[in-house]
Order: C-alpha cells, then structure tokens, then sequence
C-alpha cells in the first residue's frame, strides 16, 4: 500500500532555493499588486526566475485568478478587471489536480478563467509585456483594452502596449477546452491538459532601441575559440546610426565584442555581428560545464544579458562530436509535471528535475515540448545536453497540420523556439517531430520538415536538426521527408509492446536487428534510440511484468544493447518520472498483449521515479550502468 500512495500522492512541500541571480539594471517601475484575497504562502520573487533576456525586466508574480466554467466573464466585462477571486503566484495551473477518474475527466477538458494585476509605469511610453507560455488561448486587455492574443503552449509572445505614466491593470483570459479541437490546430498533447498562466509574466519600458533573438556560434582552433556573436537591433527613434556594444565574461577575463554601427530608418532592424577570439576557452560539456555571461547594449537605451557556452557541435556521417570528441549521450525524456502544480513549475520542482537526471547518471535529456527558459538554464549549468522538441507534438502518426494554415503555423512554432533558446549550450539538436510512422503521412508533413530543417540549418547550422520514427512502423526505405535531416531517431518498445514474453536473449537479439535495420535505412545519420522502457508499479506480482523488478531488469538489457552498439549516439529512457496523461489511460495497447495487468488509471507510469518523485528500483539499476559508461 505504501508503494501505491507513492505513486498517487501529491508532491510533498519543498522549500525554494535562494537563486543567485544578478540583477541586470535598476527596476524602473514597482509592480503594485492586487489584494482581494488571502497573501500567497511564498513570497513572490522580486527578479525575474529566467536570467537571460532584456534588461529592465519586472516579474509579475502575483495575481488574482477567477476561474469562469459557464465563459460568462465577457458578458461580466471581467476584462476591465472587474471581478474578486484568490491570489496566486505566476507561473500557475488553475486546477493541478484531480487528474484520474471522473472529476480528472472534467478537468481534462478545460475551462476558462481570467487572471488580474497591476503595475505603476514610472513615465509614459510604449512597454514590452511578454508571456513565457500560457495553455491554450490567450486574450490580454490593458486598462480594459484587448491588446493582443496567442495560442498554443509552451511558446513566448509579447505586446507593446503605449502606456501613460502610472496604475494600470493586466487582464488575461485563459482559455484551455476543448484538447481535441487544440490537436486538430496542430497542439496535440501526450500528457494533460493543464490550463493556466504555466510561464513567468514580465515587463519592462521600451527605449529608442531594443535588442532581439541573440546568436552564438563557436568554431574550435589550436587553443582558440572563435565566437560569433549576432543579434537584431531595432530603432524606435528617428533615422539614425546605432553602435550597439558587447562583452563576454568569463574565468578572470572580459573579452569586447566590436560590432560595427549600424544606419537604420525609424521602425527599422537588422541583425549586426561582432567575431571575437577566445584564447585558452574554458569550454562548455558535460564534464565542465563552464558558462560565460554575455552582455549586449546599446548604450542609454536597451541591453540584453545571457549565461553562454562556449562549444562546438559537429557530426560526420553517424559519429556526433563536442568540441571534437565523439559524444555517447545517455539519459531520460522529461515531462514539466509535477503533483500540485502541473507544468507550472517552481525553482525546486525544476532543481529536482536535474538531481534525479543526475542521479541516473545522464549526461542528456529528451523533450517533446519547448522547455520553460529556467530550466534550460539549470541544464546549462548541470552539463545536461538536450534533444529538443521544436514544432507540433504527433503521437503515433499522427499528423494535424493538413491545411497551408496550420503547416505554416508549424513552421512558426519552429522558428519561435529556436529563436528564444538559441543561445542555450546544452542544446544540441532540434527535433520536428514525435512518432513519423514510415515516410510521413502526407505530402503536408514532409513539406514541413523538409522547409523547416532547411531553414535551421541556414539559421542554426550548429545544431543536428532530426525527426523520431515511431518504432512500430519505420520505413523500409528512406523517403524525401528524411532527405536533408542530419539525425533520425525510434521508438523501441522491445519487451513491452513487442514481445513482452520472449526471455532476455531473444529480445537482445531483436533490438541488435532493429538498430542494423536503422543502419541501413538512415546510413549517413546520427542515430538515437528516442523511447525505451516499461510500465511499473507495487500491484504486479514481483518479476512479473508491471512490476518494478520486471521494468529494471528490462531496461539494463535494452542499455547492455545500445552502449555495445558503435553506430548508436544516444539513448533515452522513457520517462524519468511517471506523469497524468489522458483521464481514462490505463496502459493503451500493452493490455492486448499483457493479460491482466495491473495499471493505474490517469497515469503513464514508464518513470523512473514515482509521480511523487519517489525513485523506484529501476533508477538504481539504470544509474549502475550509465555510470560505468563514458562521460561524454
């Protein structure tokens, strides 16, 4: 019983880190908060959780939420602010929980709800509001004025609303119902459909200038390191020429960045570079993740700070390399999902996540959805390189993005990932996509990825741009849609899906086919197991499959086969914690081939740890062996 209430219970208490995070510049204005409920428990943070970004920036933390399930608030006017509700802290779900039987079927389905604050603006002029993420829809109205709105989660977006000096009041209106109609607009989901303000909400007062979407690229030579800084500056002011300046710091040097000034038209940008050499870099990687600070500016008027590191990432037929040594990259996909808070993570839910990565001994991660920028960081800061998931989520075959509107909107969702995490070192790869089954589904996904890897590639030409087969149906013979991507990556449920009953040595020697299989299909192409493992928790007979002695044992036989395996880059268990996904989930298909197993439902329990972050013996076991394997 103690092992069932650590798979379902909720996540205990934790006291927040103290972040150690430099403020950039003075705040220019003080957030004044609204008060018509109870104070929150923590203390909403003063800066900003995220160090990277422009300067000037104040968090908005605090919040009144109304939730609204009858979508009455338009007809209310709520979005003049108007309405009384509970204090909250952003980032925030509405309804973390419940997550399994009828009630999570409810809450699976969404609703609406506004949240409400406020801010005093030192002086009149045009301010940048930017949102992190917010699931679904967004609408934002200023002093009762709609300024804007955005869909889909997990992707950045700002306005710029023209502001007089003094109060004024936020509104969101959040609305997340309907998940199927959000897959068909190319947002699929493989876990809960949490709602909310789920990412940090900032501010800051626009100058004559701003400084956007900053570059880094590093290319090695004997002791040097070549560093090519870019960024796009846009004029606000009259027709003139701006001189932005630069600087990287790191251990016991500063090194300037020169650009060359710039003549641009009122409205105008372009993007400027400045190359710098870096004798004797402390170079970032697994086993020294060391980070430099770059720091950009256009004097008086705007600037932009970052945590950078300094490193190359190259390939060469099925061979992937840092800093010119071949990478053997070992670890877990991750789910921003914890009990309690959903993916509205805090400091020690996203600390957490690293130390149980950590742990196990991984020295990457895997993400099917765009990462919260402060957990980034702490991959940073960790040496966790990472394979990211870029574009829509498509389970299985799946493909939604059919229509020129929705194929474009994919493309979009690339181009703003890639261009808000740009300067993060651990990223090494971009994925398109989740589960191709054979050569794509149609002409529109193979457009996609095609358009798309072209576009990172002149962009991003650091970074393996890649797809992941669905293991259950590759292709036979590679098609277009794999004609330009430099990395492919499978599915393999070899001993759960597939073949659940064969003993050790069978399934050894299944999975040694599958990768001579991908050999042949993809020559050329980095490889990488993308999902491996099994369902376990304490109501399977011990040894029996479900259980945890079933799952451990499993996946040291699948990490035996991938580390003896030259030809393979990495490998990720799925999943490092067990997380909520449908309501109804028990399993899946695993039941027609597994009799009277034993699953709970709401949760796909493939974690290494419990939902509640209780490690199961699997951790242990996987740790073992990523231990003995070489760091890098």
């Amino acid at each position: 019983m103690a092992g069932l209430r650590d798979i379902v219970s909720h996540h205990f208490a934790k006291s927040a880190r103290p972040l150690l995070i430099a403020c950039l510049c003075p705040l220019l204005f003080y957030v004044a908060l609204a008060a018509t409920a109870a104070a929150s428990a923590e203390a909403p943070p003063r800066q900003s959780l995220i160090f990277e970004g422009p300067g000037g920036r104040t968090p908005l933390t605090q919040w009144v939420l109304r939730r609204d399930p009858a979508n009455a608030g338009v007809r209310k006017g709520w979005a003049r602010g108007r309405f009384s509700g509970t204090t909250v802290t952003v980032p925030n779900v509405v309804n973390p929980t419940p997550y399994s039987g009828r009630a999570g079927g409810r809450n699976y389905l969404g609703s609406v709800a506004w949240y409400r604050t406020s801010f005093t603006a030192p002086a009149a002029g045009r301010y940048a509001l930017s949102f992190y993420s917010a699931n679904y829809k967004a609408e934002v109205f200023v002093d009762g004025r709609r300024v804007g709105a955005h869909r889909g989660s997990y992707l950045p977006f700002s306005f710029q609303p023209t502001l007089a000096a003094g109060a004024h009041t936020i509104v969101v209106r959040v609305d997340w119902r309907f998940p199927q109609r959000q897959a068909e607009e190319g947002f699929h989901r493989t876990w809960f459909n949490w709602g909310g303000l789920d990412g940090e909400v900032d501010v800051r007062p626009l100058g004559p200038s701003e400084l956007l979407a900053p570059t880094i690229q590093t290319t090695l030579g004997a002791g040097q390191a070549l560093v090519k800084v870019g960024v796009q500056v846009r004029n606000y002011g009259r027709a003139r020429t701006i001189v932005p300046e630069g600087s990287l710091a790191g251990p016991g040097r500063t090194i300037p960045l020169s650009f060359a000034p710039v003549a641009l038209a009122p409205g105008a940008n372009t993007t400027v570079t400045a190359t710098a050499t870096v004798r004797e870099p402390a170079l970032w990687s697994p086993a020294a993740p060391n980070l430099y600070t770059l720091e950009l500016a256009v004097p008086g008027e705007s600037s932009y700070s970052a945590r950078v590191g300094l490193r190359q990432i190259s390939w060469h037929g099925q061979e992937l390399l840092l800093n010119g040594q071949r990478l053997h990259l070992h670890g877990a996909t991750i789910q921003e999902d914890v009990p309690g808070h959903g993916d509205a993570l805090t400091p020690a839910d996203q600390d957490a996540i690293v130390a149980e990565l950590k742990a196990i001994g991984a020295n990457a991660v895997r993400a099917q959805h765009p990462l919260d920028p402060a957990l980034l960081e702490r991959l940073d800061a960790a040496g966790l390189l990472v394979w990211q998931g870029v574009g829509p989520v498509e389970g299985a075959g799946a493909w939604y993005s059919k229509t020129p509107r929705l194929e474009a909107e994919a493309e979009q969702q690339v181009r703003t990932t890639a261009a808000a995490a740009a300067l993060h070192p651990s990223i090494f790869a971009w994925n398109l996509v989740d589960e191709i089954a054979r050569n794509g589904r149609d002409q529109a996904e193979v457009r996609y990825v095609r358009d798309s890897t072209r576009w990172l590639h002149a962009h991003d030409p650091d970074r393996l741009v890649a797809v992941d087969v669905w293991g259950r149906d590759p292709p036979k013979q590679a098609g277009p849609l794999y004609s330009e991507v430099d990395a492919v990556a499978e599915t393999d449920y070899t001993g759960w899906y597939e073949a659940p009953a064969d003993r050790p040595a069978q399934l050894a020697a299944r999975m040694r086919a599958r990768l001579a299989s991908m050999a042949r299909t993809f020559p050329g192409k980095v490889l990488v197991i993308s999902e491996f493992g099994a369902e376990s928790n304490t109501l399977n007979r011990p040894g029996a499959p479900g259980s945890y002695a079933f799952q451990a044992a499993l996946l040291k036989n699948h990490i035996q086969v991938y580390a003896a395996d030259p030809g393979l880059s990495a490998m990720f268990v799925w999943v490092l914690r067990d997380y909520p996904l449908t309501p109804t989930f028990s399993g899946g298909s695993i039941h027609k081939v597994i009799k009277h197993l034993r699953l709970i439902e709401g949760l796909n329990q493939k974690g290494l740890y419990t939902y509640s972050g209780t490690a199961k013996p699997a951790a242990a076991a996987v740790a073992g062996l990523y231990n003995a394997l070489p760091p890098g």
